[in-house]
C-alpha cells in the first residue's frame, strides 16, 4: 500500500467526518484508513457511519485539496511520517470525553516547525477574559519556558492563549497554535499577524481541513490535541466553566504534567484553578522554573527553595544565640546580669560574649555589654 494512496485516504476521511468523531478514528486504526475509505465510498455502512459521512465523501477530492494545501504552504501529516508527533498516539488508551478522542487521522499544518519537536512542548491555556495579573503571568511563564528551548502550545485565543504565544515569541523561544477551524483562517481575525507570524515561524496546526469553520465541538475536539501534543498542561486563569478546564481534563486522562498559576482568592477567572489544585488534579506553580521542573528528566531543571537572606547570628548555635538575645540594644549591662537573663552560667556567658564580640555582633562600652550595630541591623 503506497504513502500516496495512505494520504489521500486519510484527507478524504479528515474531509467527511467531524474533527475527534471517535467512530471514524476507531475504524481507521481497526481496518486501515485505506480499506476505511474503500468500504464507504462503495456505501458499505462500516460502523453505522455511513449516513453521517456519505454526503461528504462523494464529493470528497483529496487530490485537489492537497494540491489546494500545497499551494498555501500546507502540509498533510499522518502517522507514516516521520515528523508524526507520537504522543497523539497516547490518545488510543484515553478514555472518551464529551463523545471526542482517539487520535486525528491526520493532522493540517502550516509553518516550518516539525510536529516533533513538540515532544517537549508545553501548553498554556486558561481564560480568554483574562485580567492583567493573569496575561502577566501566563507571558513571563511562556517566556521562561520557551527560552529554555521548548516550543510553547495555545490556542491562539483572547487572553491567556495571545499571551502565551507573545511571552514565547519575545523571548526568542517557539511557538505553535492549535486551532478549531482551517489553517488557512485567521480566528479571531483580531489575531491574523499573530497567527502569520506563527506561520512563518513555528506552526499552525488544526485537524480541520482548510476552509473549515470554528464551532462548539471542534473546540472540544481541538483541546485532545493541546493536551496531546505536549508534555504537560499550565492553566493559567480559569472559571469554573472554562475551557480550558477541558483541556485540564484531557491532560489529566493523558497522564501529562497538569500544573495551575493561582490567583487571588476572591478572582471570579481563578476559581477553577483554585479547584484543580485544591482537588489534587493539578500542582502549583508560580513561575516558567517551576514549570520545567515539573516537565524535565528527574535531576533536570531543579529550582530551590526560597529561603530568605543568611544572618550572622543564623550561624550561631543555640546557646550563643541564647547569649545574644540576653544582651541590650543600647545601654550596657554586666555579664553577669546578661548571664541571669539567658539563664546560663556566668563562666560560659563571658566566654561566649568575647566570641560574639570577635564577631562583631556585640561590644564592651563603659557601662558593660551592648548589641554592635551588625546585631541590631540584622
Amino acid at each position: 500500500m503506497s504513502a500516496e494512496r495512505e494520504r489521500l485516504a486519510r484527507v478524504a476521511l479528515a474531509a467527511s467526518t467531524e474533527p475527534g468523531d471517535p467512530r471514524i478514528s476507531g475504524l481507521v486504526e481497526e481496518l486501515g484508513a485505506v480499506p476505511l475509505h474503500e468500504h464507504l465510498s462503495a456505501e458499505h455502512d462500516i460502523g453505522g457511519v455511513l449516513s453521517d459521512v456519505s454526503a461528504r465523501l462523494k464529493v470528497a477530492d483529496p487530490e485537489r485539496d492537497l494540491e489546494q494545501a500545497t499551494r498555501l504552504g500546507i502540509r498533510f501529516v499522518i502517522p507514516s511520517d516521520d515528523e508524526w508527533p507520537s504522543g497523539l498516539d497516547d490518545l488510543l488508551m484515553a478514555p472518551l470525553l464529551q463523545e471526542r478522542g482517539l487520535p486525528p487521522v491526520g493532522l493540517w499544518v502550516k509553518g516550518p516547525l516539525r510536529l516533533d519537536r513538540l515532544a517537549a512542548s508545553v501548553a498554556v491555556v486558561g481564560s480568554r477574559s483574562a485580567t492583567s495579573y493573569g496575561a502577566d503571568a501566563a507571558a513571563d511563564l511562556a517566556a521562561v519556558v520557551a527560552r529554555s528551548g521548548a516550543p510553547v502550545v495555545s490556542g491562539a485565543a483572547f487572553g491567556i492563549d495571545h499571551a502565551a504565544h507573545r511571552g514565547a515569541l519575545a523571548s526568542g523561544g517557539e511557538s505553535v497554535a492549535v486551532l478549531a477551524c482551517g489553517v488557512d483562517r485567521a480566528y479571531p481575525a483580531a489575531h491574523k499577524n499573530l497567527l502569520d507570524h506563527l506561520a512563518a515561524e513555528g506552526a499552525v496546526v488544526s485537524e480541520a481541513p482548510p476552509g473549515w469553520s470554528p464551532t462548539r465541538v471542534r473546540f472540544l475536539a481541538r483541546n485532545r490535541l493541546i493536551a496531546a501534543l505536549t508534555r504537560g498542561t499550565v492553566v493559567v486563569e480559569a472559571a469554573v466553566r472554562s475551557g480550558a478546564l477541558n483541556t485540564a481534563n484531557w491532560a489529566s486522562r493523558l497522564n501529562r504534567s497538569l500544573m495551575a498559576v493561582p490567583g487571588p482568592v476572591t478572582s471570579a477567572p481563578s476559581q477553577g484553578v483554585h479547584q484543580l489544585i485544591r482537588s489534587g488534579a493539578a500542582t502549583l506553580v508560580t513561575s516558567g522554573a517551576e514549570v520545567l521542573e515539573m516537565i524535565g528528566s528527574s535531576g533536570e531543571h531543579l529550582v530551590e527553595e526560597p529561603r530568605g537572606a543568611v544572618r550572622p547570628r543564623d550561624r550561631l548555635s543555640v546557646r550563643h544565640q541564647q547569649v545574644l538575645d540576653a544582651v541590650p540594644v543600647s545601654a550596657g549591662a554586666r555579664a553577669d546580669s546578661i548571664a541571669r537573663t539567658a539563664g546560663l552560667g556566668l563562666l560560659e556567658v563571658r566566654s561566649t560574649l568575647t566570641r560574639l564580640a570577635g564577631h562583631g555582633l556585640v561590644e564592651h562600652t563603659e557601662d558593660g555589654w551592648r548589641l554592635a550595630a551588625l546585631a541590631r541591623t540584622h
